[in-house]
């Protein structure tokens, strides 16, 4: 049976919580049961003690979990798709990924992903630790969510900057258009998120969810129908920037998950959610220095600010 080992590195700060609700809360995708499984056979370590899943986390350490992963009928293999790649070396490899792509295999995804054509391009050589379906996966966007993303190609590179993105230590840069001009020209959001409490699909705004932290800035404004939005994230919750951005009342365009309407918007047509990873720093994996990468926004979104200037 495949494996896939799960790592979280708890900060200095975090509230004492069970083990078991920390890996659900940071992990959306996988279920409670694989972890379930994983603690049963003894699998999930903090510090490289065993834990049970009511071990409580009340310090700094490494937690990790050895989980049994689903089998494929066969692992990806290297296709040839198109990438537009900003850096690459010997340890990573940044991707402005194009909308539409999806990151990974899964259910119902076919052979046209990030890591498939990863594999084509680095001729297999990246990191296992996602293996066999996610072999240098270090974080994820959206399928429709465009812009910067990093893969590692060695295993060392893959912890360290899984670390990093734990302990957030990265610095993420997103750029949105969203329904309507806030009031102010920026702004912080702290709400907290969690899974939505009836469609398990999505998540929301919950007094008792997992710490969330948004700043956020208009660069412009389409009269009042529309603003292009920056928005830095300090934490990495699932869908957090269309989530937070929806509570202030402007949900992203094309997002109908968390409230856009496409009457609300006349006149033009908006071909996805328009979410695009501008910037990205972290600490380069083998040297310690920062790197700092930049993807131009896609033509799809260029296009539409275009249309709601005509608009507006």
């Amino acid at each position: 049976m495949p494996e896939r080992v799960i790592e979280f590195v708890v900060p200095e700060g975090t509230k004492p919580q069970r083990a078991d609700k920390l890996f659900a809360a940071e992990f959306d995708d996988v279920s409670r049961a694989r972890l379930q499984r994983a603690f049963d056979a003894g699998q999930v370590t903090f510090d490289g003690e065993v834990i049970d899943k009511r071990f409580k986390i009340s310090r700094p350490g490494l937690l990790q979990a050895v989980l049994e992963e689903p089998q494929f009928d066969a692992p990806p293999k290297p296709v040839d798709l198109p990438l537009d790649i900003i850096f690459e070396d010997a340890s990573i490899i940044v991707v402005n990924k194009a909308p539409g792509m999806v990151t990974h295999p899964g259910n119902g995804t076919g052979d046209d992903t990030l890591v498939h054509a990863l594999l084509h391009h680095c001729k297999g050589q990246l990191s296992s630790v996602g293996a066999p379906d996610r072999p240098g996966i270090v974080h994820r966007l959206d399928k429709e969510t465009s812009g910067l993303i990093v893969a590692a190609k060695t295993d060392k590179a893959h912890h360290k900057l899984a670390a990093a993105f734990s302990e957030r230590e990265t610095y993420k840069r997103y750029t949105a258009l969203v329904l309507g001009v806030p009031k102010r020209s920026s702004g912080t959001c702290f709400e907290p998120i969690g899974r939505h409490p009836v469609v398990r699909t999505r998540m929301s705004v919950q007094k008792n969810g997992r710490e969330a932290h948004t700043d956020w800035r208009v660069e412009e404004a389409f009269a009042k129908q529309a603003a292009l939005v920056s928005c830095v994230i300090h934490t990495g919750r699932t869908h957090q920037i269309r989530v937070h951005m929806s509570h202030l009342g402007h949900p992203l365009l094309g997002d109908s998950t968390y409230g856009f309407k496409a009457n609300r918007l006349k006149g033009t047509t908006v071909p996805r959610v328009m979410l695009h990873s501008t910037e990205l720093r972290i600490a380069h994996p083998e040297s310690g220095n920062e790197a700092r990468f930049e993807a131009p926004l896609p033509n799809d979104i260029k296009q539409l600010c275009a249309a709601l200037k005509k608009l507006a």
